[in-house]
């Protein structure tokens, strides 16, 4: 087994989870993911980050920031179709509650978005976070405390709306 066939089994997980709370859609985040690993293993020279992950995330983020800049001329397939392969994964993913919080999340600056998954997802130090994104520790902290901050927001208004509206997690 190659080097690049290595890491992907080891990483190819975590950097399609970190890419889908990036960007909140499940086809990106695959070509996020492909497009990282190609990325990695295109890239001459060793590894300059402190762990392969944080090498591979901001890989994945520099992936991300790329489709976004592509994303203008492409256009969107309707939100409305059905997917026909529905999984218990799914089923989860679709409750009301987790669609509010993942809403919430991609309403995030981006920055902040990145670190909270890196922080909270992956539970990269915090001294690590701030090496990979090139940020001051003490900035990876609050924006981290922020984003937590305004998700458990968005899931208290949540559950406050519930008994309101009647509606079902």
């Amino acid at each position: 087994m190659t080097d690049i066939e290595n890491l992907y089994e080891r990483y190819a997980g975590d950097v399609r989870r970190f890419a889908l709370y990036l960007c909140g859609d499940v086809v990106m985040a695959d070509e996020i993911t492909s497009d990282t690993f190609v990325r990695a293993w295109m890239a001459a020279g060793r590894i300059r980050q402190p762990t392969v992950k944080s090498y591979l995330f901001t890989i994945a983020r520099n992936a991300y920031t790329d489709v976004l800049r592509r994303g203008a001329r492409h256009t969107q397939l309707d939100e409305n179709m059905p997917d026909t392969r529905v999984s218990v994964q799914t089923q989860m993913e679709l409750s009301a509650e987790v669609r509010a919080v993942l809403a919430a999340l991609q309403q995030l600056p981006e920055m902040d978005r990145t670190v909270l998954l890196m922080r909270a997802l992956d539970e990269m130090p915090y001294e690590e976070i701030a090496e990979t994104l090139g940020i001051p520790v003490v900035t990876a902290k609050v924006k981290v405390h922020r984003a937590r901050l305004k998700l458990m927001q968005t899931r208290q208004e949540w559950r406050e709306l519930v008994p309101a509206t009647g509606v079902k997690p």
